[in-house]
């Protein structure tokens, strides 16, 4: 089959599968193998692992791996096995990578959720991945406990953070990571095709389900990264964005430490602080997301007036294509930085495709060349025929980093993912001559702002338990810095006064606030019949504006 590949685009017109061009991966033989002693027995030179930006508290690769060892000791002590699923709800900390490591090298799972999530949305997710304890900081204590009253919780953070007495408090993970590893104590075995990670995500569509990883997916995610990179020992990364997000545990509570390199951690992120740290500790690579590269571009000689950030050389973009306008506009302010862009998936172990040089990011609009070991194929989304090169369809994907499967979900499962492992991505692309893929639209309906995932049919959901709404859409509405903004169609029920900001209200109370940061309304109240044609046409996304010989539509910002 090699020999019809085309060694230009990566395509097989034999099979219709497009083939990554990159370096082969050197996937591992040994089954019994779990992601954290594949990290921990790399080879590097590197000394310091983690640093507190806020404290400049250090942890060092030796200090990291016997603080892992010895919350896993603890953890096997208070009877978590293999299988078990342990809960982490913490913003970003130098402990947080401790807590993944330690859970996953005991073949217990991983489930981490969004620390701005409500009490509500936290306990939908306790309530299906069913874990046996969790961790979390005394700041997030009150809302862990409101949203599982029973669940034994372990505290983080608790030297900056004193807590108060708790009867659900098990452990305090400073007296854990001090436990001596016990030479007796006898382990699972754990194989590369366990579970090692249960992160949430809304998927191709609708509402959030759990995203099985195994160890063998995160193994060739971390070998990936390795390969991608070239990182040398001394190079220093920031940490902008979250943790329990796919993209941040991919590159620094796994990935990166796997290299030597030196791992600077923001608690949240606040551009002042990032570029303080960039310039207090000699940052070399900034992972970000659209919307801080934008910022830092419209911002650029402010910046350099105020901040000496002449040690980054490179910044890696993830969440969506760069455009012409933002890359070169980049450039040119801070020539000596190149542009790496990168595309995946919760899904997909958050690889897929990605632009490794500043000439691949030039590739206006592309989000890279596949990634190593992945194939592709374009599939026509009516007639389910494999397209060739220039053809545009939904991108499936296929590698040893694409997920097991949704958590408890068949349905979802079989939908998303054939018998032959091709996951279907949502995405309408094309993959031109060179094999970079394009990606144009979307089958999905998920919002993308400022990198995370808003599903439009729960924000519908919850608009329609309000009892003066009988019918809503929500689609997504473009802004050039956050991305995507959740956009609202409101129907009002007969003789409702319901307004804009009674409407706010009601589901700012119930959501995180980065879904609710904007929305938008339109007041069609009085139309009734065409109100009901408008929210079809959204729903059916044949049109997000309806004008009708009754009047028009008006949304507006509010």
């Amino acid at each position: 089959m090699e020999e019809q590949i085309d060694p230009r685009s990566g395509f097989c017109p034999s099979n219709s599968v497009f083939y990554s061009k990159r370096k082969p991966l050197p996937l591992s033989p040994n089954n019994a193998l779990d992601v954290t002693t594949f990290i921990s027995s790399r080879a590097h030179r590197g000394t310091t692992a983690f640093i507190d930006a806020a404290t400049g508290r250090h942890l060092s690769y030796s200090q990291l791996w016997r603080a892992v060892e010895g919350v896993a000791g603890s953890l096997w002590d208070m009877g978590i096995r293999k299988g078990n699923v342990v809960l982490l709800l913490s913003p970003n900390s130098i402990d947080f990578p401790v807590v993944c490591l330690a859970i996953m090298s005991l073949g217990a799972v991983i489930t981490t959720t969004n620390p701005l999530n409500t009490t509500q949305e936290i306990a939908k997710q306790i309530a299906d991945s069913k874990p046996l304890l969790a961790f979390t900081t005394p700041l997030l204590l009150p809302k862990l406990t409101k949203a599982a009253p029973s669940l034994p919780i372990i505290l983080m953070d608790t030297t900056a953070h004193p807590p108060l007495p708790h009867p659900k408090i098990v452990a305090t993970l400073h007296e854990m990571a001090k436990k001596e590893p016990r030479a007796e104590r006898v382990r699972e075995r754990v194989e590369q095709d366990d579970t090692a990670t249960l992160l949430y995500s809304s998927g191709t569509t609708g509402p959030s389900k759990g995203v099985l990883s195994s160890h063998r997916n995160l193994i060739a995610m971390v070998q990936i990264v390795l390969g991608r990179f070239h990182v040398e020992d001394n190079e220093t990364f920031i940490c902008t964005v979250p943790m329990f997000h796919i993209y941040g545990l991919v590159a620094f509570a796994t990935g990166l430490l796997a290299s030597g390199s030196t791992i600077v951690v923001l608690s949240k992120f606040e551009m002042h602080d990032m570029l303080s740290s960039i310039q207090r500790f000699r940052a070399t690579y900034l992972p970000l997301v659209p919307p801080i590269l934008v910022a830092m571009l419209n911002n650029a000689d402010a910046i350099k007036g105020k901040y000496d950030i002449r040690s980054l050389h490179s910044v890696l973009s993830g969440g969506a294509p760069l455009s012409k306008e933002v890359i070169e506009g980049f450039v040119d302010k801070y020539p000596n930085v190149t542009i790496l862009q990168g595309y995946g998936l919760t899904e997909s172990t958050g690889v897929g495709a990605s632009t490794d040089s500043l000439e691949e990011s030039r590739r206006y609009g592309t989000a890279g060349l596949l990634s190593p070991a992945t194939q592709a194929m374009i599939v026509d989304p009516d007639s389910g025929r494999s397209l060739p090169v220039n053809s545009t369809g939904e991108l499936w994907l296929r590698g040893p980093t694409i997920m097991k499967g949704y958590f408890n979900n068949e349905e979802a499962t079989t939908s998303t993912l054939d018998s032959k492992g091709w996951l279907r991505t949502g995405d309408v692309c094309y993959i031109d001559n060179d094999g970079f893929i394009f990606i144009v639209d979307r089958l999905k309906e998920l919002i993308k702002y400022k990198g995370y995932q808003v599903p439009p049919a729960e924000l519908e959901a919850l608009l329609l338990t309000h009892p003066a709404i009988s019918d809503a859409a929500v689609i997504p509405y473009p802004d050039k810095e956050v991305g995507q903004f959740p956009m609202a169609y409101v129907v009002r029920k007969d003789g409702s006064s319901l307004s804009e900001s009674q409407v706010m209200d009601f589901v700012a109370g119930q959501v995180s606030s980065f879904t609710v940061s904007l929305n938008w309304i339109c007041d069609c109240g009085s139309l009734q019949t065409d109100s009901k044609s408008c929210v079809y046409l959204l729903r059916t996304q044949k049109s997000i504006w309806q004008n009708s010989s009754q009047g028009s539509h008006q949304a507006r910002n509010f």
